[in-house]
This record gives C-alpha cells, sequence and structure tokens, in this order.
C-alpha cells in the first residue's frame, strides 16, 4: 500500500512539473468552486448596481447631477458661438454647422465610451438587441432633434429659437405619460412646467418685442427638434432597463454624428482651417455632450421623466450666465433674469416636491 501511495505521488509530481514547464494551468478549480466564485461576483455587481440606484434616486444628488449637465449644456451656446468665429462658419450656413455637429457628436460618441470602458474595466461593446435600442435612440437625439435645430435656426431669430426649445420639458413629459405610459402625468408636473416655461419666456422677452409670428420652415423645423427631444428623454427612460446608460449614450452619440456628418458633407458643407483654439473648442463640445448626456441618461434611468426633464428649464439660465461671463454681454442679468431664474427655481421644486404621506385617522 505504502509503494502504491509512494508510486502516485512521484506521477502527480512530475505532471505538475511538466505542466509548469509546458505553461498549462497547473490544476483545475473543483466545479463547484468556480460556480460559488461566479454567483458571489453576481452578487456583488447586484449591489453595486442597487447602491448607484439609491444614489442615483437621492432628490439632492439627482439636482447636483442635473444641475452639473444644465451648466455644460449651457456653456455650450457661448462656445458654439465661440467655434463658429474660430471655424469661420456662418450662422446661416446649416450644411457646415451640420458637418461640424456631426464631428462633434462623433467625437462625444468616442470619449464616452472611452470613459465608459475604463470604468467597467472592458470594452462597450453593444449586442445585437442594444444596438436596435441605440438606433432608436439615435434617430430622435442626434439625428433628427439636431437636424431639425441647425437648419431651423438658420431661418429663424436665436430668441424664438430658445423659447420654442424650451417646450421640450413639456414633450418630454406629455410622451412619457401619454403615448408610451411609463409615468402618470399629474397635475403638480403639469403646474411645475408651465411656472418654469414662464421664466423661460421672461428671459427672452426684450427679444419676443417684435412679435411671434410663426414661420414654417424656422419656428416649424424648431418645434419638431423639441418633440424629436422629448422622445429622446421618453426612449432614453424605457429602453435603458438592464442597459448601461453610458454604452448606449455613447455609441448613439458615434452612429449620430457620423450620420450628421455625411448629411452636412452631401449638402456642401465644409470646416475652414482647424487651429489650436478651434480644435480645443471643438474638443470642449465633444465633452460636454459626452458628460453631459451621459450623466442625463443615467437620471432618466433611475427616476421619472418629469423629475429630471424639468431641470431642462435651468439651461437657459445657465447659457445666459456663462456668455454674460465668457462672451462680456453686458445688460442679461437684470431684474428680469432674477426674476426669471425664480420662476424657473419654483417649477423645479413644484414638480420634484414630495407630496406628502397622508396620515391615517387614529382608532377609536
Amino acid at each position: 500500500m505504502k509503494q502504491k501511495r509512494q508510486e502516485r505521488t512521484k506521477i502527480i509530481r512530475r505532471t505538475d512539473s511538466v505542466q509548469t514547464r509546458t505553461g498549462t494551468p497547473m490544476r483545475r478549480q473543483p466545479e463547484g468552486c468556480l460556480r460559488f466564485c461566479g454567483i458571489q461576483e453576481q452578487a456583488e455587481e447586484r449591489a453595486d448596481m442597487e447602491q448607484q440606484k439609491t444614489k442615483l434616486k437621492n432628490p439632492r444628488i439627482v439636482a447636483l447631477l442635473a444641475f452639473f449637465s444644465c451648466a455644460l449644456w449651457g456653456s455650450a451656446f457661448s462656445a458654439v458661438k465661440t467655434g463658429y468665429a474660430l471655424f469661420g462658419i456662418r450662422t446661416d450656413a446649416w450644411a457646415d454647422q451640420l458637418t461640424f455637429g456631426g464631428i462633434r457628436f462623433a467625437l462625444a460618441g468616442m470619449m464616452a465610451l472611452a470613459f465608459g470602458s475604463i470604468r467597467a474595466k472592458k470594452l462597450l461593446i453593444p449586442n445585437r438587441r442594444s444596438l436596435k435600442k441605440i438606433c432608436i435612440i439615435s434617430l430622435f437625439q442626434t439625428v433628427l432633434q439636431y437636424f431639425c435645430y441647425y437648419i431651423g435656426l438658420a431661418h429663424t431669430t436665436g430668441v424664438k429659437a430658445s423659447v420654442l426649445v424650451g417646450i421640450n420639458v413639456f414633450t418630454a413629459i406629455l410622451i412619457a405619460s401619454l403615448l408610451l405610459r411609463i409615468e402618470k402625468l399629474t397635475v403638480r408636473s403639469i403646474i411645475g412646467c408651465t411656472v418654469g416655461f414662464l421664466g423661460i419666456i421672461l428671459i427672452n422677452l426684450d427679444g419676443l418685442t417684435g412679435g411671434l409670428r410663426f414661420q414654417l420652415i424656422g419656428d416649424g423645423l424648431i418645434l419638431l427638434c423639441t418633440v424629436a427631444s422629448g422622445f429622446s428623454s421618453a426612449f432614453m427612460k424605457k429602453l435603458s432597463g438592464g442597459e448601461d446608460p453610458v454604452l448606449l449614450s455613447g455609441w448613439q452619440f458615434l452612429l449620430g454624428g457620423i450620420v450628421l456628418a455625411v448629411i452636412g458633407l452631401l449638402g456642401g458643407g465644409q470646416i475652414g482651417t482647424y487651429t489650436v483654439p478651434a480644435v480645443s473648442v471643438l474638443l470642449y463640445l465633444a465633452f460636454v455632450s459626452a458628460a453631459a448626456y451621459s450623466v442625463w441618461a443615467m437620471l432618466l434611468k433611475y427616476n421619472p421623466v418629469s423629475k429630471v426633464a424639468v431641470y431642462g428649464f435651468m439651461n437657459p439660465v445657465c447659457g445666459v450666465v456663462i456668455s454674460a461671463i465668457v462672451l462680456h454681454e453686458s445688460g442679461v442679468l437684470s431684474a428680469s433674469f432674477l426674476i426669471a431664474l425664480v420662476l424657473v427655481c419654483a417649477g423645479i421644486i413644484i414638480v420634484n416636491r414630495c407630496p406628502k404621506a397622508k396620515v391615517p385617522p387614529a382608532d377609536s
């Protein structure tokens, strides 16, 4: 018996030495251990997701992240003006603007995917199911929204466009509640959005003194832009279940940016000289889109559309403040602006304030 045991030990040692020299695995872990390790990893991933969900549903964190996105989007107003000047793009050259926007959004997609891959420690490659969702979101968020916006803006005033774009908060809530039926339409949401929209009108009141005469090509396309934006927010909420919002955001930007650039080039669009300042502004705008929309997508995944979309009223407010600082546009920070800011904040509070729980009567 001892001799047999000694022979078995020698055989095992020889096998191990051969495996060491050939580089093959020494010994396989028992199947039960591997299964347990896999279950443990899945449990840790689920725990991390639940922790992230809890954080992103916290009203204070939602407000902070939403304001972060709005501040970035607000800075884009002045950055786009600077970029047009540096690249020699006229405000009425829609094909040049589409080409510029397409390059910007394609770069934004690359940035978002690079960040998401580093965070996930793996490449964010969509599967067949995710690819369908990406195409739907990209169609509304990037292609239709900005195609209509750039062409419409070339045929209307910037002030009227700012007021009309503010309607996208209403469209997002109405589409989510009435068409897709992913949340209920409440009186609180309608009142809050109305108060916030009054603030948007007040900000642009000086530019509306000439009247609100509706122009089909200009104003009509801007309205279609707001509808596309509303569908984008609602679809991101509906389709992000079980998906990484950064993956959806990055790939939809990359796909939509390529489509916009191709449309712009086919329309005769071209970009001027690439200088260091011009490229720097373009990269900053790409970062704005990548960071702001990725954060916005994460908020939409874990919160009702109405509670997130209403923060969109802060975009023009942040845009006015940043433009006054960066572009030295004097006279914009007036008393009417402060009143408008109060109305926008009041609208956000009305929508996001939780109703008081009803206390049941005490038993007699």
